[in-house]
Formats: structure tokens, C-alpha cells, sequence
């Protein structure tokens, strides 16, 4: 069990109404002004820009229509939104599913897809109102960034048929293993012309993404690609040589065949879509509250994305889940509320049914070099580098992690994952009960008059405006993590510095160091000054080997170290100004 502790009262419950209340019904009880109208509009407009190639390069990766990628992002994106319990999130399809919905749709056909979408739906709702969203979270980040990065080199390799313009006899194998000796056998069919078209596609969206951010530099590469492909008759295949063209309109809503048969046979696709969209919608909404400082309610966003899941197979949509990137690019534009989201969803509708046609002359090769971007975008690179050089144990998970995504299961790979990190955290404390015995792992109940082990009661610190010290007692391990974090964001935010004190804490593993560091940035933002006080070699070694280094913290020996630096930082900067 680990702790963290300030004078300060308890906090009230929360209801089951409040709980569930979703975040747009939050922002009309504040007060929805014309101004948050005209900032949400313009948010809507980008982000559906940005959905529009994304959404129809998704769903052709994974084995759907380029019309079903664009229903997904329509219906779906406007129920998260609307009944999400975050303020920014935006749904539709995402990358992280190719791999898996393309496995469903090759074994059990589009049909089986649909059900098993609806059942991961149910299940959604299930663990939202059943409040078991916070335990998602207790998934280690070795495991995130393991199957994170798997994820993305399978998207590549999906991707290297159309890429290269290869012709392949018969359908292309999905495993791994199978495809890339499937692809060499037929390299010599590549196609020029597709292959300048993906290079050139990826070359204009890396530029415009490094020099001119705020540009759709997605929707430009595409149309570039679809005016080039026009322009010169190159000999590549498009949405419209290979699927006809897109509809219109919407399809008039079905359910799949559902049979007791069925539906016992659907049970471990519609478990993983529902364990990864569980991953990755609450992964998204974490990240949103990082850059804006709010903070979601994540059995309500679980909710929200179960419906949603319900109802985007009956319009012939895939399956939804929050989008890191659209959900960025919305908060970066300027959004104020879940209006931002609904109103993305509406753009995408009106394109489907004023300028669809266009769709057709789109290149797969262009499609093909977004999905490179977007998987190369997926890979968290500093964490990635930051867990090789972490511990052995870290490093035993996060490759672990790594291997069974891209040559066995994805739900395996997180399944094991999590199992083997909770060996190698007790490991660890085994070994940190021998090297810092003086040190609990678990804190004991001490008596009042004790004077050995209490902390001394500093009265002036408990009243100093602009100084807070926080203790933490236990180990910081991805167990307390979810806890902690979200102890960490009602911290109070009127301080100038900060003090976290860590000399009962015995170990903490990359899960709490990225906590830690997450805290740090935020606070950051605010010209709050961060220290960390009483750590042991080991727990500063492993915190400086994830990434938090100064100046995004200070180190110091004790409290009164870390107190004595910070009056100290404090009055220079009174005295500058």
C-alpha cells in the first residue's frame, strides 16, 4: 500500500450520478457561450479534416471499406462525444486496432466483426457502470509501450503491399512470420509509380508536421497524391478502382446474424477489442488531461464508448475507441468542449453526403504512406529508449511485451505483460527488503507518542502559502500509480513549489517514474517548482533513468534541503521582478 499524505480534510464521494453525468452536460450547467461555439467550430472543422484520409486509410488496412472508416468516425465519434466523460476526446477508428480487426474480419468474415464489435460494446458499458475503468490503469508502462510499438511495426508491414505497389496472387498472409517472406517472393512486381506516390506522401506530411504544424498536412499529401495520380494517368490502384467509389449517404441501420452459436464463437474477439478499446480510449483521455490540465471521468468515457461501439456496426461501421492524435490535434485547435467533438463528427457526415465522389480518385499508395506516419507517430521513442536503459526487469516486460504482439496475440501480449511485470515488481521488492531493510514496504500503524519513526510537525511549512511538502509512503509501483496520479492532480496549484518527499519510499518502478514525470510537466506549466527530497541512490537512480532530470525537478538530501532551496528560489525571483 502506498500513501501520500499532507494535512488536509477528507473529500466527499461521488455519486453515481455525478459519476455518469456526461462532460457536455457539465459544460452547459457552466455556461456555453457564442465564443466557445466559434472556437468549437473551428476545432470541429480541423480535426474532421484530419479524420477524413485517416479514417478511410484505417479501414481499408483493416479490411473494411473506405466508407466504413468514415461511417465509424460519423456515428461513433458523435456518441463519444456526446455522452464521453472527457472533454476533449475524439472517436472513431484507430490505428492500434488494424492488426486485430483485420484478424476478425479474415477469420469470422465482416459479419462476425459487427457482432463481435456490439458484444465489446456491451462489455464497455458493463466495466464503465460496474467503476472498473481505474483498474485499466494498473497496467505497467512497460506493457503500454511494448504493444504500443508492436503495434505500429505491424501497421507497417500491413502497409508495404500498397507502398510498394506489390502484386499479390491470392489473399496476403496477416501473420508476421508469413508475410514478409509472402511480400519478398513478389518483389519484383513492384510499382514505380506507387512507390513515388507513398515516398512523396510521407515526405509532404514529415515537412508540413515540422515546419507548418497547424496545416492538414494528412488531407494535403492525399489530395496531392490524387491530383498527381490524375494529372499524369499514373498506373496505380485507387478507392475507386478497388472499392467503387464511396456512398452518399448512410446505410439504413442492420443488426448482424446473431446466433448462441455465434456469439459463444465471437466471446475472444469482442474480449480483446473491448480490453484494447478500454486501453486506448482511457490512454487518450490521460493524455488530454496532460495538455489541458482537466481531469475525465473514465467509467463514464468507458460508457460512452460502449454505446458507441453498439451503434456505429448497425450503420456498417468497425469498431470506435478514443484517438490520441485527433484527440491532440482538437485540444491544439483551440477546442473548449465536447461540442468540438460532436460538431467533427457533423463535418464528416456532410462530406459523405455532398463530396464523396472525390473519395474515388484517391491513390492507395497515399493512403498507404499515412498510415506509415501515423505508425511512426505511435512509437513513444524517449520511453522506448528510456525502459532500454531501465531496469532488467522493465526491459525483460517491455520486450516481452514487444514480441508476443507482433508474432503471437495482442490480448496475449497484454495478459502476459501484466503478469510478468507483477513478478518482477516482487522480485524487486525482495531484493529492496535486503538492500534498505530500514525502509517498509508496506508501512506500519506507529503509535502517537513514538518518536522514533514520526515525522516532526512543521507549523510553519502547514501554513506557508507558497510551500507544500508531500510525503509518500511505500513502494511506487504501477499497482499505486493510477492512485496516486490522480492524488497528484488535486494537489494544491496556488503554491510556488512543491516537495515531494521520498524517504519511505523503498522502490518505484516506470509506471510511478512516469507518474512522477507527468505531475512534474504539468506543474511546470504553472511556475510551480518541483522537488524531490530523501531519495535513496537506487529509487533517484531509477527516477533520473525514465527522463526526470533537472530541471523538471530538483534533487535534494531532506525536506529542510529541499524547503531551504526553494525560500531561497522563491525570494530571487521576487527580488528580479
Amino acid at each position: 500500500m502506498t500513501a501520500i499524505t499532507q494535512n488536509s480534510a477528507p473529500q466527499p464521494g461521488t455519486s453515481f450520478k455525478d459519476l455518469f453525468t456526461p462532460k457536455i452536460v457539465t459544460v452547459l450547467r457552466e455556461g456555453y457561450d457564442a465564443s466557445a461555439l466559434r472556437a468549437d467550430l473551428i476545432a470541429g472543422l480541423t480535426v474532421a479534416i484530419v479524420a477524413l484520409p485517416l479514417s478511410m486509410a484505417i479501414a481499408i488496412a483493416s479490411g473494411a471499406s473506405p466508407a466504413q472508416g468514415l461511417y465509424t468516425a460519423a456515428i461513433g465519434g458523435f456518441i463519444v462525444s456526446l455522452l464521453g466523460g472527457s472533454r476533449f476526446q475524439i472517436g472513431g477508428p484507430a490505428g492500434a486496432f488494424i492488426v486485430l480487426v483485420a484478424s476478425i474480419v479474415h477469420q469470422h468474415g465482416m459479419d462476425g466483426l459487427f457482432l463481435a464489435t456490439i458484444m465489446a460494446g456491451f462489455m464497455l458499458m458493463a466495466i464503465g457502470f460496474f467503476r472498473l475503468g481505474t483498474y485499466i490503469k494498473f497496467i505497467p508502462f512497460p506493457v503500454t509501450v511494448g504493444f504500443t510499438v508492436g503495434i505500429a511495426a505491424l501497421i507497417l508491414t500491413s502497409q508495404l503491399k500498397d507502398l510498394l505497389g506489390l502484386t499479390v496472387i491470392g489473399p496476403e498472409p496477416l501473420e508476421f512470420a508469413e508475410k514478409i517472406p509472402a511480400l519478398w517472393e513478389v518483389r519484383d512486381t513492384a510499382n514505380m509509380a506507387a512507390i513515388g506516390l507513398s515516398v512523396g506522401t510521407i515526405a509532404v506530411i514529415a515537412a508540413l508536421q515540422r515546419f507548418k504544424p497547424s496545416l492538414p498536412g494528412m488531407l494535403i499529401a492525399v489530395t496531392g497524391g490524387a491530383i498527381a495520380a490524375g494529372w499524369f494517368g499514373l498506373p496505380v490502384e485507387t478507392i475507386g478502382s478497388k472499392f467503387g467509389g464511396i456512398p452518399s449517404s448512410l446505410p439504413v441501420p442492420a443488426l448482424p446474424v446473431i446466433t448462441t452459436a455465434k456469439v459463444i464463437e465471437m466471446l475472444p474477439s469482442a474480449f480483446a477489442l473491448a480490453l484494447l478499446g478500454a486501453i486506448e480510449s482511457l490512454l487518450s483521455a490521460v493524455v488530454a488531461d496532460g495538455m489541458t490540465g482537466r481531469r475525465h471521468r473514465s467509467n463514464c468515457e468507458l460508457v460512452a464508448q460502449g454505446a458507441a461501439n453498439i451503434v456505429s456496426p448497425l450503420f456498417g461501421g468497425i469498431c470506435v475507441t478514443g484517438t490520441i492524435a485527433r484527440t491532440a490535434t482538437n485540444i491544439r485547435a483551440g477546442a473548449r468542449s465536447p461540442f468540438a467533438g460532436v460538431l467533427h463528427a457533423i463535418f464528416i457526415l456532410v462530406f459523405i453526403v455532398v463530396a464523396a465522389p472525390l473519395a474515388s480518385f484517391i491513390p492507395l499508395a497515399s493512403l498507404a504512406g499515412v498510415l506509415v506516419m501515423v505508425a511512426w507517430n505511435m512509437i513513444e521513442k524517449e520511453a522506448f529508449v528510456s525502459l532500454l536503459k531501465a531496469s532488467r526487469g522493465d526491459l525483460v516486460v517491455l520486450l516481452t511485451t514487444l514480441g508476443l504482439t507482433i508474432f503471437r496475440d495482442l490480448t496475449e501480449a497484454i495478459v502476459i505483460g501484466f503478469a510478468l511485470g507483477s513478478v518482477m515488481f516482487i522480485h524487486r521488492m525482495s531484493n529492496a527488503t535486503t538492500v534498505a531493510a530500514h525502509i517498509p514496504l508496506v508501512p506500519d500503524d506507529q503509535a502517537d507518542d513514538d518518536e522514533r519513526t514520526q515525522q516532526p510537525f512543521e507549523a510553519d511549512l502547514a501554513h506557508d502559502p507558497a510551500i507544500a511538502v508531500y510525503r509518500i509512503r511505500g513502494a511506487f509501483f504501477f499497482g499505486a500509480a493510477a492512485s496516486l496520479g490522480a492524488a497528484f492532480d488535486n494537489l494544491a496549484d496556488q503554491k510556488r513549489a512543491l516537495i515531494l518527499d521520498f524517504a519511505q519510499v523503498p522502490l518505484v518502478d516506470s509506471t510511478g517514474a512516469q507518474t512522477i514525470e507527468g505531475f512534474a510537466r504539468k506543474v511546470a506549466k504553472s511556475g510551480v517548482t518541483l522537488y524531490i527530497s530523501g531519495a535513496s541512490r537506487e529509487v533517484e537512480r531509477d527516477l533520473k533513468a525514465n527522463g526526470i532530470l533537472p530541471p523538471l525537478v530538483c534533487y535534494e538530501e531532506s525536506v529542510a534541503a529541499a524547503v531551504l532551496s526553494a525560500r531561497e528560489t522563491i525570494n530571487a525571483s521576487k527580488t528580479a521582478s
